[in-house]
């Protein structure tokens, strides 16, 4: 069977710069605070919270993996848990000015997502019960996601 797509949201998170680590046993590791951001579609809306974090390391193979964990506050008021798991990669200098900041056509860049969402009982108890992916571009100051469930 062949899966469909259905749109769930948008979501632009306000990152701040990159904590560069260094070296570790899975790769070079990297942490990204998340700042703030936006959740519009017709089945979810709400404000990212900050105090969130994403964890990245890149592989020796320049593929970064990412792990990224924060919460929305929905328009009802509804807390809900994110932790959403990813891929990016591209050409190597494409990656290395996404590294330092720099602008990038996210057409050139291939970023991939599955967030896991944990609401509380109510309206957005149908979190819960689906699985999603997401399609990824990085700008120098934020994170785009286009969300989906997958039927």
């Amino acid at each position: 069977m062949t899966p469909e797509l259905r749109h769930v949201c948008d979501i632009d998170v306000g990152v701040d710069a990159i904590r560069d680590l260094g070296p570790m046993p899975h790769g070079r590791r990297r942490i990204i605070p998340i700042l703030s951001g936006t959740v519009k579609g017709e089945r979810l809306q709400g404000e990212i919270m900050p105090g969130g974090t994403d964890w990245q390391y890149v592989r020796s193979d320049g593929v970064l993996e990412l792990e990224a964990r924060y919460s929305i506050k929905a328009s009802d008021g509804a807390e809900i848990i994110v932790i959403n798991r990813g891929m990016r990669r591209a050409p190597a200098e494409i990656m290395d000015r996404l590294s330092r900041g720099q602008p990038v056509d996210p057409a050139l860049v291939y970023f991939r997502t599955v967030p896991v969402f944990e609401a509380p009982a109510g309206p957005h108890q149908w979190l819960n019960e689906s699985m999603f992916v997401g399609t990824a571009a990085r700008f120098p100051d934020r994170v785009q996601i286009r969300v989906f469930e997958v039927l």
